[in-house]
């Protein structure tokens, strides 16, 4: 069985298009075969490039998300997608309200992928100063490398 993946938090130009960034390096780098996306509970950015923010820290890491675009969470990513990974407990609600009866995918945080951080958020950094974006992406980074591993684990 293949696995998908979709990244999500509030608008869908910070966190989750640094989560789906880093997520894809390290699916790469472990080839894993999986589908990844991004989207936002809050429909305010669809269609909108990541924040400028959220690319220039990406490009410092190696990684072009300027071609990414905000959409919003639809009833068929329950479905279309094996696991649905939050970035914060409060779209982590959202979603599960969301969630249709027949959903199949597996909610979880992000950083429940990460020993000693299940249960936290990852920062929103988009009020914040410039310096919160690096903390995001070593946040979404050390989720990705767990969840990664699981997903590697789980094929095994």
């Amino acid at each position: 069985m293949g696995y998908s993946v979709l990244f999500v938090c509030l608008g869908n130009i910070c966190r989750s298009p640094l989560a789906e960034a880093a997520f894809r390096e390290e699916a790469r780098r472990l080839k894993l075969d999986v589908v990844i996306d991004s989207a936002g509970t809050g429909g305010w950015h669809v269609g909108d490039p990541p924040d400028p923010r959220a690319q220039a820290v990406a490009r410092r890491n190696g990684v072009d998300i300027s071609a990414l675009r905000g959409r919003q969470v639809k009833p068929a990513d329950f479905r279309r997608f094996t696991h649905i990974v939050a970035l914060d407990e409060d779209n982590l609600a959202n979603l599960r309200r969301l969630a249709p009866p027949d959903t199949t995918a597996d909610l979880s945080l992000l950083l429940d992928h990460v020993e000693g951080r299940e249960g936290q958020a990852v920062a929103d950094p988009y009020f914040g100063d410039d310096d919160g974006f690096d903390v995001t992406w070593t946040d979404v980074t050390a989720g990705a490398q767990g969840l990664a591993a699981a997903l590697r684990s789980l094929k095994a």
